[in-house]
């Protein structure tokens, strides 16, 4: 019967323990990354009547990093969250303006003026996930 041995550097087994306990923590940073990216388009890309008002800038956000049950998955919501005053001194749900003005209303004169799904760039998504990802994994 043939015998085989195979050295395996020492260097390569160090990376590989390295990447299996940094790897949840790689993941998470990468994702928050990737969330930071598309907060600073939806910052960018906000209608000028939604800029106008800080304290309704002041409710979009991100959630911190969290890890679905169903499938593992590593998570991170950006978009809008609470309350904010109106001109009218009532406070309004900040997500039902910006869906008002992502996708207008038939019933009164606001068009449409998406610019969630514009500030939703998989190129630089993936390249903002990638830098982090190379802090981690050291190619040669």
């Amino acid at each position: 019967m043939a015998k085989a041995q195979f050295e395996i550097p020492a260097e390569l087994i160090r990376q590989i323990n390295d990447l299996e306990h940094n790897t949840e923590k790689m993941m998470g940073e990468m994702v928050e990354a990737g969330a930071k990216t598309v907060l600073s388009k939806i910052q960018e890309n906000a209608p000028a009547a939604m800029k106008k008002d800080p304290e309704l800038m002041q409710c979009l956000g991100t959630t911190r990093v969290y890890k679905t049950p169903s499938d593992d998955g590593i998570n991170v919501k950006v978009g809008f969250s609470g309350y904010f005053t109106n001109q009218d001194g009532q406070r309004t749900p900040a997500a039902l303006v910006a869906n008002v003005f992502e996708y207008g209303r038939s019933s009164s004169p606001y068009p449409k003026q998406p610019f969630m799904r514009k500030s939703f760039n998989k190129t630089a998504i993936t390249k903002a996930m990638e830098e982090v990802q190379k802090k981690y994994i050291k190619e040669d």
